[in-house]
């Protein structure tokens, strides 16, 4: 009977035992099978806030150089690319109607000279008793009609002559030219001329941005024509008002311009300091960009042993790492590396964990 019972005993501790063994060998299979992946401590730190802009550059002023009547076009002396100075001739246009309004001129000296005679002659008859005040007060108002014709014949005459050769008011570069020599003008100036020394360039500032940019302060531009060649402008203009379908406000950057390299059209890219704020920084790859959206994610290692998927916004790349502007905590443990085979709740093993390695060495 004893012998009966020892065996039935014997038995029970043998299937415990063998039931723990299966329980351990299971979650060491389980620990086994979970991803290893490599993590880094990151922290956060003082970060230059850089805004980065876009813009075509501007001409400081344009000019329209137009007739002010209908008129034929004799010559045009300049073309499109031309540099030009104030003052130079730029067009020359037909002036058959010249003569006309010289021979008005003429008529109102004439008109104004007889007038002149018989306001003097009735003015020494009503001095010696031979005429009356009203006629001198007559012969005053034609006197004061006539110097008006003769004062807008001139003025007519003047503006035809000054329309006959159009000149350029800046110095400049010729933009546009809408007409040849025989051209009838019309609605579209003939030329166009741009100051360009210095340009401009009209950026679009967030609110956000807005308190932080200033005029007077220092921008850095870069063009794609000329590489990495730096230019260094200067905020001049800050608008007051937002533009309501972008919700932004426009800002001014001034390049002096005094060799004449930057022309108007050429793409531009702008670079304020905004100062500094405390962001986190991760390595670029720490972080995972979800396919086909722009959304971004950083899977955080937590202190259960899973990882987190995250959400990040991203800021500005900082050489091999990313600032992250929002998704990461100071003081967060992030994956590195081994991040597809994971998903969010996942149970990992950290590759530099001396504990398992210890586990498995006993083992």
């Amino acid at each position: 009977m004893n012998k009966i019972f020892i065996s039935a005993a014997s038995l029970a501790l043998l299937t415990l035992g063998a039931c723990s063994g299966s329980e351990k060998q299971d979650k060491n299979v389980k620990e086994e099978s979970a991803p290893v992946v490599k993590t880094m401590l990151v922290n956060d730190r003082e970060v230059n806030q850089i805004g980065n802009y876009t813009a075509t550059v501007e001409p400081e002023l344009i000019n329209n150089i137009s007739s002010s009547a209908p008129n034929r076009i004799k010559q045009i002396l300049v073309d499109e690319g031309m540099r030009v100075s104030a003052g130079q001739r730029l067009v020359i246009m037909d002036d058959i109607n010249t003569t006309s309004y010289e021979l008005q001129v003429d008529n109102a000296k004439a008109n104004l000279k007889n007038v002149e005679v018989n306001y003097n002659r009735a003015l020494e008859l009503y001095k010696i008793g031979g005429g009356t005040k009203q006629q001198v007060d007559q012969m005053e108002i034609q006197l004061v009609n006539a110097k008006n014709a003769l004062a807008s014949a001139e003025r007519t005459l003047r503006n035809m002559r000054e329309n006959t050769v159009l000149t350029s008011p800046i110095s400049g570069v010729v933009t546009a030219r809408n007409y040849d020599p025989g051209d009838m003008t019309a609605n579209l100036p003939i030329l166009t001329v741009a100051r360009t020394q210095p340009v401009k360039i009209v950026i679009n500032v967030s609110e956000s941005e807005l308190a932080k940019v200033k005029r007077g302060m220092p921008a850095i531009v870069t063009f794609d024509t000329y590489g990495d060649e730096i230019f260094n402008g200067t905020v001049t203009l800050v608008s007051p008002t937002v533009d309501h379908s972008s919700r932004t406000f426009g800002a001014e950057v001034t390049l002096a311009n005094s060799d004449g390299r930057i022309l108007p059209g050429m793409f531009g890219r702008v670079e304020l300091s905004l100062g500094t704020a405390r962001r986190v920084v991760v390595p670029d790859k720490a972080v995972v960009k979800q396919p086909g959206s722009g959304n971004h994610y950083v899977y955080v290692y937590n202190q259960d042993g899973t990882v987190s998927y995250n959400k990040v916004e991203l800021g500005q790349r900082l050489g091999d790492s990313y600032e992250l502007i929002s998704g990461v905590e100071p003081g967060s443990t992030v994956v590195v590396s081994g991040q597809t085979r994971l998903a969010n709740g996942m149970k990992v093993r950290i590759a530099n964990d001396t504990k398992n390695d210890s586990n498995k060495s006993e083992k």
